[in-house]
C-alpha cells in the first residue's frame, strides 16, 4: 500500500454493512407496516429454506470504553437485567406473532455493549425464551461477544450447553498506554484465561478483535499484540481500523485528543505490518478486515463462495431475514431495514404498548437491490458481475468510468462484464464500492458522515 494510493483514497466513506447505508435511508417513505409487510413476504420466501438470523443488542457496561462506538448505557447496577431480558422476549413474541410458523433460527448472536455483563443465569433465561418460540436449523451457529476481564467459566459453560460455539474477545491493544487511552485496561493474562477456559469446554471458533490506528498507538504495539495473539493462536481475528467519528458519537470517543491519533501514514504501516505478521503466521485474509485459520468454518465459507455480510459482520452462511432484538437492532428483510429506538425507557415503554419499537428504516427499490448486490459481491467475493439483465442499472456506464482511474492505480482488473479487486485493491474495498454507491454520489453529504477508509 504505498503513501500515494493512502493520500488519494483515505476519504470518508461507508463501511457496507448495508445498502442503502443508513443516512441514506429514506426514512419519509418509510412506515412500521410497510416494514411489517417485507418482513412477512421474506419470512414466507426463506424460513423453510434457510432459517433466520438472530441478533440481540445486550447494552450495558460497567465502563466506558471510549474507542467503542456502540450504543451503550454505562451502570454498575445489575438490576437491570432482569427488566431488559423480559422485554427482549415480549418483542421477539411480537415478532414471532406475525409469522404463520415458528422461525427457524440459522445463526443467534449477542453483541452489545457487554453481553457478559449479564449473570449466567439470565442469558439462560434469555436464550430459553428465545428458543421455546422457535426450531433450530441444520448447522445453526450461536455466537456472542465476551469481554476478557467479566466472562467467566461458569458463562461460557453456560452458553456452550445452550447450543454457542463460537465467541469474540475483543483485545484491541495490549499495551499500557494505549489501554488507558481508551479505558481498556486489559491484561494479556486475562485474554490468555478466557481463551484457553474457553477451548477447553469446546468451543471450534474463538476470535480475537485487533485495532490499528488507535490513540498513541505505534507499530512496535501492533506487533506486540500480534506477536501474544499467536500464542493464544485463535481461529479468527478481526483486524481493523479504529473508527473516529466523535461528531457521532460525543464525549464517549473525545478522552484524548487528535494530535494523539496516528497519522494516516502511520495507520497505513500498522495495518501492513499486523497483515504480514497475520500472514506469517498462518492467518487468511477474509473479506475486508478479517483474517482466519484454514480449519475456520469462514474461511470455509469463503472457499465455497457462501460468506456473506450485514449488520453483524461477516458470516459463514446467508440468511434472508435479520431479525434484531433490543435497543438500536437493526433487522434486515432484504426488501427492507428497520431500527429500533435507542433508548431504553422508549424501547420499554413501547414493548408495554405492544408496538414493535421501530424508529426508522428504509424499503429498498429495484434499484437498490441491484446495488446491493454488488456491493455484497465486492465485500464479500472482491468481484462482481452484469452478466445477466438481472444484475445491470442505469447508471453503470457512468460507474464504470470512475472505475477507470481505479483501474488504472492496479486496484481492480475490468472485463468486458465484471471486475476482480487486486491484492494491492483490498485494502480500498470501502472505495471501490462507492463508486456503485449511487445514493453517495448523487447526495454528498455537507458534513463528515463516515470515518476515513485507512
Amino acid at each position: 500500500m504505498s503513501k500515494l494510493l493512502v493520500n488519494k483514497y483515505n476519504v470518508a466513506g461507508p463501511r457496507y454493512t448495508s445498502y442503502p447505508t443508513v443516512p441514506y435511508w429514506n426514512i419519509n417513505t418509510f412506515s412500521l407496516k410497510k416494514w411489517k409487510s417485507s418482513l412477512i413476504q421474506s419470512f414466507n420466501e426463506s424460513n423453510t429454506k434457510e432459517g433466520i438470523s438472530l441478533y440481540i443488542h445486550l447494552p450495558f457496561c460497567e465502563s466506558l470504553c471510549t474507542f467503542c462506538g456502540c450504543n451503550k448505557r454505562i451502570t454498575k447496577r445489575h438490576e437491570v437485567e432482569s427488566p431488559y431480558i423480559n422485554a427482549v422476549l415480549k418483542e421477539w413474541d411480537l415478532y414471532c406473532n406475525l409469522f404463520n410458523t415458528k422461525p427457524k433460527i440459522k445463526e443467534l448472536h449477542l453483541g452489545g455493549g457487554t453481553p457478559t455483563f449479564f449473570a449466567p443465569n439470565n442469558l439462560e433465561k434469555l436464550i430459553n425464551g428465545i428458543l421455546s418460540n422457535a426450531t433450530l436449523a441444520d448447522g445453526y451457529e450461536f455466537s456472542f461477544e465476551g469481554h476478557p476481564n467479566n466472562t467467566t467459566k461458569t458463562h461460557l459453560q453456560t452458553l456452550y450447553n445452550l447450543g454457542f460455539r463460537r465467541v469474540s474477545f475483543g483485545v484491541q491493544d495490549y499495551n499500557d498506554t494505549v489501554q488507558k487511552a481508551i479505558h481498556r485496561i486489559q491484561p494479556f493474562k486475562n485474554v490468555k484465561q478466557v481463551t484457553e477456559i474457553a477451548r477447553e469446554i469446546g468451543y471450534t471458533s474463538i476470535s480475537h478483535d485487533i485495532i490499528f490506528g488507535l490513540p498513541f498507538q505505534t507499530e512496535a504495539h501492533v506487533e506486540t499484540t500480534i506477536e501474544k495473539t499467536k500464542q493464544l493462536k485463535p481461529d479468527r481475528i478481526a483486524f481493523y481500523s479504529y473508527a473516529h467519528v466523535p461528531w457521532i458519537k460525543g464525549n464517549g470517543q473525545r478522552g484524548f485528543k487528535d494530535k494523539d491519533l496516528p497519522t494516516a501514514e502511520s495507520k497505513r504501516e500498522q495495518y501492513q505490518l499486523g497483515k504480514k505478521l497475520l500472514s506469517e503466521a498462518g492467518y487468511l485474509e477474509i473479506g475486508m478486515d478479517h483474517f482466519a485459520l484454514q480449519t475456520d468454518a469462514l474461511y470455509k465459507a469463503v472457499s465455497n463462495k457462501k460468506i456473506h455480510r450485514n449488520f453483524m459482520g461477516y458470516s459463514a452462511s446467508k440468511t434472508q431475514v435479520m431479525v434484531g432484538l433490543g435497543v438500536s437492532s437493526i433487522s434486515d428483510s432484504w426488501y427492507g431495514f428497520s431500527q429500533n429506538v435507542k433508548g431504553i425507557e422508549e424501547y420499554y415503554h413501547l414493548i408495554n404498548e405492544g408496538i414493535i419499537p421501530v424508529y426508522r428504516g428504509h424499503i429498498l427499490n429495484k434499484e437498490d437491490l441491484i446495488i446491493r448486490k454488488h456491493i455484497l459481491n465486492l465485500m464479500c467475493q472482491f468481484k462482481t458481475s452484469w452478466t445477466s439483465t438481472h444484475n445491470y442499472f442505469t447508471e453503470l456506464p457512468e460507474t464504470l468510468i470512475k472505475l477507470k482511474e481505479i483501474e488504472q492505480d492496479g486496484l481492480i482488473i475490468m472485463g468486458s462484464n465484471q471486475i476482480t479487486v487486486t491484492d494491492k485493491g483490498k485494502p480500498f474495498v470501502r472505495n471501490i464500492c462507492m463508486a456503485f454507491d449511487l445514493l453517495l454520489q448523487r447526495n454528498k453529504p455537507d458534513s463528515q458522515l463516515f470515518s476515513m477508509t485507512i
